[in-house]
């Protein structure tokens, strides 16, 4: 197979393709030139940050009024939108976790196809709020870096979630210890993704990379204690809020056994 014959970056990332949409990431195209012009992820997590939204709570589809420092926002307010959801913590939690999970299947993906992982510096990716579901992501420069445990945290753990995480617990009232359950349990969730295609396709050596990379990152300081790991099966010890949006359910690595009965303002974290 041609993927056995990979061993560094390609500028397309093709490896990634054949994954699925939450994998596969644009490294071609122009971003810049889109109408609006498209964020960085650089620019969102300081702009959302630092500003106060004055987002039109009113308008979702009208992608050419966001501005950079209100483009989270928007996404939250999208997210809530679309999903009927009660507050906008839950719709925030939800957005958080479907970037974390994107963030972490291009990295763990490349660690275990290529045995590279390439730089995703926030002020190389841009980044469309009006997009759907996976999150629409631009790789401006394919730059390798090794394919380490301490490489994806850095790249995933610091370089995004760690400043989305603080801006979210401030600007919206969501527990810490609630989004980085989210980030761990969307990192656990691509490695189970990843062994399935990996023993599809004979590719023990990716599966293998895949598990290992995992367990060495949920046991960062930032993840450890958020779950525990059995095999590829993943238990979080916090909820992602799902449940109160209407018709949702729990996740199948939820905390609860049951849908939890709670006032309208109850947070979990």
């Amino acid at each position: 197979m041609v993927l056995l014959l990979l061993v560094d970056l390609d500028p397309d990332l093709a490896a990634l393709g054949p994954l699925g949409g939450f994998f596969a990431l644009r490294t071609t195209g122009a971003p810049t030139e889109a109408p609006p012009p498209l964020p960085t992820l650089a620019q969102v997590y300081e702009n959302y940050g630092n500003h106060e939204n004055h987002h039109n709570h009113g308008n979702h589809g009208n992608k050419a009024a966001v501005e950079y420092a209100y483009s989270m926002a928007f996404r939250i307010e999208k997210v809530a939108h679309a999903l009927h959801a009660p507050e906008l913590r839950i719709a925030a939690s939800i957005a958080q976790q479907g970037l974390a999970a994107r963030l972490w299947s291009v990295a763990l993906g490349c660690a275990a196809l290529y045995d590279r992982v390439p730089d995703l510096d926030p002020g190389l990716l841009h980044w469309d709020p009006d997009a759907g579901a996976p999150d629409d992501l631009w790789l401006s420069a394919v730059r390798p870096l090794p394919a380490d445990s301490e490489t994806l945290a850095d790249v995933v753990l610091h370089g995004h979630l760690r400043p989305l995480t603080e801006t979210l617990h401030a600007r919206h009232r969501v527990a810490r210890g609630l989004l980085w359950g989210n980030a761990a349990s969307a990192l656990a969730g691509t490695a189970r993704q990843l062994e399935t295609w990996a023993r599809a396709h004979g590719r023990s050596d990716a599966g293998a990379r895949a598990r290992r990379i995992t367990a060495e990152v949920l046991a960062h300081p930032l993840l450890a204690g958020t779950g525990t790991l059995t095999g590829t099966a993943f238990r979080r010890r916090s909820c992602c809020l799902y449940y109160r949006v209407p018709g949702g359910g729990l996740c199948g690595d939820c905390c609860f056994p049951r849908p939890p009965r709670s006032s309208p303002h109850a947070t979990s974290g």
